[in-house]
């Protein structure tokens, strides 16, 4: 594979009721989750090239992840399984449309650990675009030395390097990860942030500020997004005020990864700046409309009824 997205992470396998507690339920959706998988899903059903790496343990919820991607058209040739470990798994109650919880399984899973041994250089070198998150660096400390191992290849090789905060509490302490995310964000050249995951990293301010503080730490493209308010982006210097496209939302769980899928497939694709914040939007807006998490993220066809009345502003800093 070559000039595609290359992502390295974790994955689990995902079961979730259609609605009320697990207890009760008869039947549930069987999926896969974690933030890098997901995106190479997203990537992939837009029609751009994607391969995913990560260590996955020798067991059916590892068949399955393995199974779901590569029906999806993602490349798994470079993934590890890890015969002592077992595949990390999320559990999913839905309540109601604004009400789910989740439970995860992966102390002592092959998820956590991901080591720099596992990464394939030849095929971060060859990639269009590397992408990393900062729910993988937070597993485990093997998993942080592989995080920024690969960071470090792809800088050598001259590929694109793109980090998701994706800050997830129950992971780690705040000033730690603080500090680990300061530090990948210093390695990347693509960032995505959430207006609160910004501020963990001690910025204050607006949207329009904190993109600013982030930029100054060195990335080319900083997108800092607001929830239905949309996104504020800075791209090669030039500010974009990225509105949300108003659609009825039903599960917002994959909202995050849709819209970096949608940001990295046009940009694999040569697409202007204005073009890639605008399919960002359009495929948050679109998974939200369909329950489920790799499940939602929506291929080209399904971006085209959405409303096509806003206007992209664009403004120099």
């Amino acid at each position: 594979m070559s000039a595609g997205l290359v992502t390295f992470g974790e994955a689990l396998a995902s079961f979730r009721t259609s609605t009320g507690k697990l207890r009760h339920a008869t039947t549930v959706d069987v999926g896969i989750a974690g933030t890098e998988a997901t995106v190479a899903v997203g990537v992939s059903r837009l029609g751009a090239r994607a391969a995913w790496t990560g260590r996955i343990g020798a067991d059916e919820p590892g068949a399955l992840v393995l199974t779901r991607l590569r029906e999806e058209g993602v490349d798994t040739s470079a993934a590890v399984t890890d015969a002592h470990a077992p595949t990390g798994l999320v559990l999913r109650d839905v309540r109601s449309r604004d009400t789910n919880r989740s439970a995860f399984y992966r102390t002592g899973s092959a998820g956590t650990r991901i080591a720099p041994e596992d990464l394939r250089e030849d095929l971060i070198a060859g990639a269009g675009v590397l992408h990393l998150s900062g729910s993988t660096a937070a597993l485990s400390e093997t998993a942080d030395d592989a995080t920024f191992t690969a960071a470090e290849i792809a800088g050598e090789a001259g590929v694109p390097v793109s980090v998701a905060l994706d800050h997830r509490p129950a992971l780690w302490r705040p000033e730690d990860a603080r500090d680990t995310l300061l530090d990948l964000v210093s390695h990347a050249d693509i960032v995505f942030a959430r207006t609160d995951e910004a501020r963990l990293l001690g910025f204050d301010g607006d949207a329009d500020s904190l993109v600013a503080e982030l930029a100054a730490l060195g990335p080319d493209d900083v997108i800092v997004t607001q929830g239905p308010r949309g996104a504020v982006a800075e791209i090669a210097g030039a500010r974009y005020d990225v509105p949300s496209y108003p659609v009825h939302e039903i599960d917002p769980d994959a909202a995050d990864e849709a819209f970096v899928a949608g940001y990295l497939a046009d940009l694999l694709a040569g697409e202007p700046a204005d073009r890639r914040v605008r399919t960002a939007a359009a495929c948050r807006a679109a998974a939200m409309t369909v329950p489920g998490g790799a499940d939602s993220l929506p291929e080209r066809g399904d971006l085209v009824d959405l409303p096509r009345q806003h206007r992209l502003a664009r403004q120099s800093p």
